[in-house]
């Protein structure tokens, strides 16, 4: 029988350390940092740790609520999760007072579950196994989903009693980061992101290879490109190369998360597909333009926000049980949306001014 929620946080305030388990990757983890920060302010004493993979660990390593932030290794396709039995018993000889996780994926319950932590909460948005009560003794209901990510994760911790705050994201980027920044680029310029986690999830890189030299030509902005250094990643670069010239600053080999982001910090607008440097971007005050294509859940993951549009489609076969984009991995929906409409919603998007927009951030 689960135990009740909302006073848990009468019976934690002594914590003194604290572990967040989020297995999820970039995008993820820049939805986790509000609730981070929010876990510090009620636990001003408690060390705030995180457990989440590699890029994700990168990010949060960035935000000064996190004491530590520490890898657990995933990939694509990730390891089974008894590969990682030394790390799991690494994390129960710390002996947390609590374990949180706002994601219930199954693998996010157990590893909750393993961590030994005194209190060990889930948010209760995944599958339902028989299993769960023995394993985890305080669930906090589905969150509604008409409120991004991670203003659901807040309201998770208002319904242990915690009190949240204004929403603070306060990433801090190394200083020798933004000094090589400044040194590559000059401003004004335009981050532009045409890549994704999934090939499904991505404008055809021909709308982005017409896109681009009009974008520079319209704002006098320089663009600069970037991706993950993965060979299919550097393709797609370099057919937008090719296609922009010496109009493109194109970055192909993965970057770290604090020199992206110091690049996107001196961008007055990010344009890009369907991932977590949209996030990432969001959350560090830049203006947004995305072409989605129509989903169960999109708006939950798309940055809220007047600085922030969208281009979307809908999309006849996501629901089917055999879309017929998943042979040649291109999503033909996307296709629809044409460079010119893309282009219009960037040039209402620099109208505005080339400036900080969005999620309101404190420092």
């Amino acid at each position: 029988m689960a135990i009740e929620t909302s006073t848990l946080y009468g019976r934690t305030r002594g914590a003194q350390r604290i572990l967040v388990v989020d297995l999820g990757f970039l995008g993820d983890s820049v939805h986790l940092v509000p609730a981070c920060w929010d876990l510090k302010r009620n636990y001003p004493e408690a060390r705030i740790e995180t457990l989440s993979a590699p890029v994700g660990s990168e990010l949060l390593a960035m935000a000064p609520c996190v004491d530590r932030a520490w890898v657990y290794p995933l990939g694509k396709p990730s390891p089974p999760w008894w590969r990682h039995l030394s790390l799991l018993r690494e994390i129960r000889r710390q002996r947390f007072d609590l374990a949180l996780s706002f994601g219930a994926a199954d693998r996010a319950v157990l590893v909750t579950a393993l961590s030994g932590a005194r209190h060990r909460v889930v948010h209760n948005r995944g599958r339902k196994h028989f299993y769960n009560p023995w394993i985890i003794p305080h669930w906090v209901p589905k969150q509604p989903r008409d409120h991004s990510i991670f203003e659901q994760r807040r309201a998770v911790l208002s319904a242990l009693g915690l009190t949240v705050g204004p929403v603070r994201f306060d990433l801090r980027i190394p200083a020798g980061d933004r000094t090589w920044a400044a040194a590559e680029l000059p401003e004004p310029c335009i981050h532009v992101s045409p890549n994704a986690s999934h090939a499904l999830k991505e404008w055809p890189i021909e709308h982005w290879c017409a896109l681009v030299p009009q974008l520079a030509d319209h704002t006098g902005a320089t663009i600069v490109a970037t991706g993950d250094g993965s060979e299919r990643e550097r393709e797609r670069l370099r057919r937008l190369s090719a296609s922009a010239g010496s109009r493109a600053r194109i970055f192909g080999e993965r970057l770290s998360l604090a020199r992206l982001a110091a690049l996107l910090e001196r961008s007055a607008l990010h344009v890009g597909a369907d991932s977590g440097v949209t996030h990432l971007a969001a959350a560090l005050g830049v203006r947004t333009v995305t072409a989605y294509r129509e989903y169960d859940g999109r708006m939950e993951w798309s940055p809220p926000g007047e600085g922030h549009r969208q281009c979307v489609v809908d999309c006849d076969c996501i629901r089917s049980a055999r879309p017929e984009c998943t042979g040649p991995q291109r999503a033909g929906c996307l296709s629809r949306i044409t460079p010119d409409q893309l282009l219009a919603e960037c040039e209402a998007a620099w109208r505005g001014g080339p400036g900080r927009e969005g999620i309101e951030m404190k420092s």
